[in-house]
């Protein structure tokens, strides 16, 4: 990877290459709790522009709805320290009627578990903000992240 702290390092299936930076961690040198958060927040992202062909928020207003978080979730299998590097690879894990889940799968290089997640995604109308049926398009789309 380059010298930035992240990028998209594979399409299909989505991976998100990321660097710890210093500021991630504490006096110890171990990344913060909260940080794992914001790193599957980061691949979430990514995927969601890949989703929506590039411009997530247009596609989601041209079909009408928008897709707050249900729920994540997350298991920690090891620590990461500055510099480390690490994949995160995002699928979809289910397909619902209102809502679909995203499974990323967070390795070191050599294979080494650093954490795995869930974020799930609910559609809602933008017009009643209710929940809505996941349009056809985006049904197709996901498609396309099934392992």
């Amino acid at each position: 990877m380059s010298k930035s702290y992240e990028a998209v390092t594979s399409a299909r299936p989505l991976v998100v290459t990321k660097r710890v930076r210093w500021a991630d961690c504490d006096p110890a040198g171990v990344v913060y709790t909260g940080k794992f958060n914001e790193y599957m927040l980061i691949a979430v992202n990514y995927f969601f522009d890949e989703l929506g062909g590039g411009n997530y928020f247009q596609w989601l207003k041209d079909l009408n709805v928008d897709t707050p978080c249900k729920g994540l979730d997350m298991e920690f299998h090891g620590a990461l320290w500055p510099e480390d590097e690490f994949d995160m690879q995002c699928t979809v894990s289910a397909i619902r009627e209102h809502s679909y889940d995203i499974h990323i799968e967070a390795k070191q290089k050599d294979g080494r578990r650093i954490f795995t997640g869930r974020f799930s995604p609910i559609c809602i109308s933008r017009e009643v903000r209710r929940r809505a049926p996941i349009p056809q398009q985006m049904l197709d789309a996901l498609q396309k992240f099934k392992p």
